[in-house]
């Protein structure tokens, strides 16, 4: 009996310390990897922001940081004043800060199926090669078919007309929703005009194929309608009111530049 009671504390023991080991292994892990999971976090997004821009070519070429750190200026901003404000942009996390109550408010229109929106973000002013400011990128995120999309639309200096839609992080069905990556689809967006004559936003997206020459419509993804219409209310929430619609009407006002 004795010799029986020694084995089982002796196996329980050598469980423990695997136990141990192994959770002590995990941690310093995770805390040796963090500075390096923080660093392809941002370059991952700096990868975006350049497709979104239309410089990830050369951001492949010349260096995805070097081209950025060139080309790219990251600002933050009020969303209820379109104002620009202090703060480190690369600090800031939307989705952080949208489940913080005290740095959030809840949407009174939450089209975009959001639940609480931050109240500060980060936008991307784009230089050209002359130096002038000639594209903005904005954040955008919304509700999917599956989960919440997040993503970037590119805006030309008139600030209506479409330079890009690129989606970074979703999780749509592939071959389905998951289409918002396809870069024939996120080929159909360039040239498009968010914004109608009278400056109510009209673009949206059209079940089955847009008509030849509709600068406001964009083709449905097939088979995926509730994508579709959860990509076509994500940007009508953030060139709104709530989203950045005092920013738009403040660079209209005085420029890009």
């Amino acid at each position: 009996m004795a010799s029986k009671k020694e084995s089982f504390l002796g196996t329980l023991g050598f469980v423990v310390a695997v136990c141990l080991v192994c959770a002590a292994l995990v941690s310093v892990s995770a805390v040796g990897l963090k500075d390096r999971q923080v660093a392809n976090k941002l370059l991952d997004q700096q990868t975006k922001i350049l497709e979104a821009a239309g410089l990830l070519e050369l951001g492949e070429k010349d260096g995805i940081v070097a081209t950025y750190n060139k080309f790219v200026t990251a600002k933050m901003i009020n969303l209820d004043t379109g104002e620009y404000i202090d703060g480190n942009p690369d600090m800031f996390e939307e989705r952080r800060d949208a489940r913080d109550v005290t740095k959030s408010i809840k949407p009174a229109s939450d089209i975009a199926g959001i639940n609480r929106r931050a109240n500060s973000a980060v936008v991307y002013l784009v230089r050209n090669g002359a130096g002038t400011v000639d594209t903005v990128i904005l954040p955008i995120v919304g509700s999917g078919l599956w989960d919440l999309m997040y993503g970037f639309i590119g805006l030309e200096e008139d600030v209506n007309t479409v330079k890009s839609v690129v989606y970074s992080d979703h999780k749509e069905t592939p071959g389905l929703g998951a289409e918002v990556m396809n870069p024939n689809w996120k080929a159909l967006w360039p040239g498009k005009k968010m914004y109608d004559e009278q400056g109510d936003i009209a673009i949206r997206i059209v079940k089955g194929n847009a008509k030849k020459g509709d600068i406001h419509g964009v083709d449905g993804l097939s088979g995926a309608t509730l994508t579709s219409v959860g990509v076509e209310k994500t940007i009508h929430f953030w060139l709104g009111e709530e989203g950045y619609g005092p920013y738009i009407a403040n660079l209209r006002e005085k420029g890009l530049n």
